[in-house]
């Protein structure tokens, strides 16, 4: 009688154990996790998960473009491990994750992308100091200021900090659903100037980029870092390396990870040299390794 209880016993575990669900695997090369990437950055980070998932076939990476306060948000939330965004975490915010879990997310720049001044193809003016461009955000000049204001990416934040500071957008500056409207925008009006990431417009090789370039043109701004005064400089690798490019912004990655999961593998791939040569060749420029500088086709 004690035998067959025993074996009972054994047999009620057995199932018990074949019918739980095993729980997914999280390694740096396999096992789900949930990243939100600035709307801005969707070109080069395609590229970047398009390659690593193809070398990493038991992974899945959920990705949600959006605006920069929405991924900060999703930070907040358990679900998200990984952000991608222009700036990292202030003081405060790293106060506060230290309180509610214990640990800092990690947090750094990946590479350097910079903000692009288009203006129609048949405009005279396409020469701008920072004064001006300034001019135009606050609505001083009245002329017309198109940026993807439906994001609230961080091109925004960071023209509202380095041009506009304690002044608000004038009632000329009008909000765009995406970067490629942005482009077309400018394409068919003759006044207006726009504001989009040099990743979308810079890449002379992407064919989808190339028909971009044909619609509107780069204009110029002033480099302050130059010695050389009245100096301008179109944004391209070489000029934001050598800080000739004034509207220069991060790209930062944020982890919540506290052991090394799908997050951290992810983070290796686009730290070392595949992931940053994928940002070289999107025409930016690589913070994690050096690189021989060539020359620019924005050049």
């Amino acid at each position: 009688m004690r035998a067959y209880l025993v074996g009972s016993i054994f047999i009620l575990l057995l199932v018990s154990c074949k019918s739980t669900p095993e729980k997914a695997m999280d390694t740096p090369n396999e096992g789900q996790i949930r990243i939100s990437v600035e709307a801005s950055f969707r070109p080069f980070m395609e590229e970047q998960l398009k390659v690593f998932l193809e070398s990493n076939p038991k992974a899945q990476i959920e990705v949600s473009y959006k605006s920069e306060i929405d991924c900060f948000k999703d930070l907040a939330n358990d679900s998200t491990r990984m952000i991608f965004v222009t700036r990292g975490l202030n003081k405060q915010e790293q106060a506060d994750y230290k309180k509610s879990l214990s640990f800092n997310p990690n947090f750094a720049i990946l590479a350097y992308n910079a903000v692009a001044v288009l203006v129609n193809k048949s405009a005279k003016d396409s020469i701008f100091s920072l004064e001006e461009l300034k001019q135009r955000l606050t609505g001083k000049s009245n002329k017309e200021v198109v940026m993807d204001g439906n994001n609230l990416t961080g091109i925004i934040r960071f023209l509202k900090d380095s041009l506009a500071k304690d002044t608000t957008f004038g009632n000329n500056v009008v909000a765009a659903n995406g970067s490629k409207e942005v482009i077309d925008y400018i394409a068919t009006h003759a006044d207006a100037i726009g504001f989009v990431g040099m990743n979308w417009i810079g890449d002379g090789y992407d064919p989808a980029q190339i028909e971009l370039r044909k619609k509107v043109k780069l204009g110029l701004v002033e480099c302050t870092q130059c010695l050389e005064k009245g100096y301008f400089s179109k944004p391209s690798p070489a000029t934001i390396s050598k800080a000739q490019y004034p509207l220069t912004l991060p790209i930062y990655y944020i982890l919540k990870e506290n052991a090394a999961g799908l997050g951290t593998g992810f983070l290796n791939f686009l730290s070392l040299e595949r992931g940053q040569l994928i940002f070289k060749r999107s025409f930016l420029v690589p913070a994690k390794m050096g690189f021989k500088k060539r020359n620019s086709l924005l050049e």
